[in-house]
């Protein structure tokens, strides 16, 4: 099975990358929207905070990895009119934008009193930046706005892409769904 992309579809690597990281980011926000909301008595208080803080490095790494893919290989141009091409492209790298900043964010509120960040007991990120005025809240601002951000052009994007699928009826979503790369 050739692994990489092409010019007319994508390759299994950038698939499987693709659905991790939306899994990934619908999971985190989730689990952020319900966290906010335990109390200390709650039995989930430190356990749900640790997760989110564990996936979101685990994400990081992806999202890089991800990135580099994304340079390194050919990549299928966008189907569809001028304007949409030009919005897909627009859309793509914005996605890629927000995450960065959301998960630098979250790093930042995570080691803003000099801890490092514990991912599931199997290694620890060191806290590099640290002690800034206002640093967890101002990161907490830009973490919470940029989520909701993120979460609102990552539904724009797949209402993009059921849009191509449903009536325009072309690849721009098969490409996404199989290793077959068909225009």
């Amino acid at each position: 099975m050739h692994m990489a992309n092409t010019t007319t579809g994508y390759g299994p690597v950038a698939i499987i990358l693709h659905w991790l990281t939306a899994l990934a980011v619908i999971g985190l926000f989730a689990l952020g929207l319900w966290m906010v909301e335990l109390t200390y008595y709650d039995s989930w208080y430190t356990g749900a905070p640790a997760i989110h803080k564990s996936v979101g490095i685990l994400l990081f790494v992806l999202v890089l990895l991800r990135l580099i893919w994304r340079l390194g290989n050919p990549h299928p141009e966008p189907l569809g009119r001028p304007l949409e091409k030009r919005l897909a492209v627009t859309m793509h790298w914005l996605l890629y934008l927000f995450m960065f900043t959301v998960l630098i964010s979250g790093y930042l509120i995570s080691t803003a009193k000099g801890k490092p960040i514990e991912v599931f007991d199997w290694f620890a990120v060191p806290a590099t930046v640290r002690d800034l005025p206002n640093q967890e809240d101002i990161a907490g601002l830009i973490h919470l706005w940029l989520a909701w951000g993120l979460i609102v052009l990552s539904s724009g994007h797949t209402l993009a892409a059921l849009k191509h699928h449903f009536i325009d009826r072309d690849a721009t979503l098969r490409r996404m769904l199989r290793f077959t790369h068909d225009k």
